[in-house]
């Protein structure tokens, strides 16, 4: 199985490449559809988004062999959190892969009969799971992180402290004192967020790609319609996250 994971592993950049390439036909279609483009030309971006599209689940046969060992890392884990997140999370994104496999053979004409539509949504329901256990893995370690970066700095003023020095503070003095500490405590959290994720960019980059690729599956399996554009750009966008995270290994969330 080893060989295999390798190969996996070298062609997912030309598969993020790929992707990239795909999700910017989408937006395009919307945008010329929008525009009035016609109908010939239309036709002609959504057969190279179908293309693109069967070409990148070519470069997807070996994923669900990498996930499944990254499944078996990932279970040795001492944080059982993390350990939960990441190793369900890794074994949904092996039945994705599976059932995306099994998309490949029938778009390609080895199976014939085969429902694409109901491997089609199989594919984004477990492709959903594995980003909400994605999401909450990075929920997670923001929290630890937040709670890290607080423990250490024990002289740092509090909501409450705050409102009842009364300076220094942004909200109106007309609020009442119990608005002013809910509204001085959020805007702490809400800068010591921003502190944090500044501090760790791949934690911040896993947290954006996760987040846009979320309304793809949703969009999809019908549970938040965003429409073809917002897609496109979520997925182009993640995509583009994806392929800095593989030029740039230090990028990548660890474990």
């Amino acid at each position: 199985m080893e060989p295999w994971v390798r190969f996996s592993a070298q062609s997912q950049a030309k598969e993020r490449v790929l992707r990239a390439a795909q999700y910017a036909c989408t937006l395009l279609g919307y945008s010329l559809r929008k525009n009035g483009a016609s109908p010939g030309f239309l036709a002609s971006v959504a057969q190279l988004e179908a293309h693109l599209s069967l070409g990148r689940k070519l470069f997807r046969l070996g994923n669900s062999a990498e996930a499944l060992e990254a499944a078996k890392r990932a279970i040795h884990l001492s944080d059982v959190v993390l350990r939960f997140c990441i190793t369900v999370s890794h074994l949904n994104r092996a039945m994705y892969f599976a059932c995306d496999n099994i998309l490949w053979a029938g778009r390609a004409g080895l199976v014939p009969h085969m429902d694409q539509e109901k491997w089609s949504q199989r594919s984004f329901r477990n492709y959903l799971f594995a980003l909400i256990l994605n999401l909450s893995r990075d929920a997670y370690e923001v929290r630890l992180l937040m709670e890290r970066e607080t423990s250490g700095k024990p002289s740092q003023k509090t909501g409450s402290s705050m409102a009842a020095g009364g300076n220094g503070s942004d909200v109106p003095v007309g609020r009442s004192p119990v608005l002013q500490r809910l509204a001085l405590r959020l805007q702490l959290q809400l800068r010591l967020l921003s502190r944090v994720l500044r501090n760790n960019p791949p934690l911040l980059l896993d947290l954006a790609k996760n987040a846009c690729d979320l309304f793809i599956p949703l969009d999809k399996l019908g549970l938040y319609k965003t429409g073809p554009g917002f897609v496109g750009l979520c997925g182009l966008a993640s995509s583009i996250l994806s392929i800095l995270a593989i030029l740039h290994p230090w990028l990548k969330l660890k474990p």
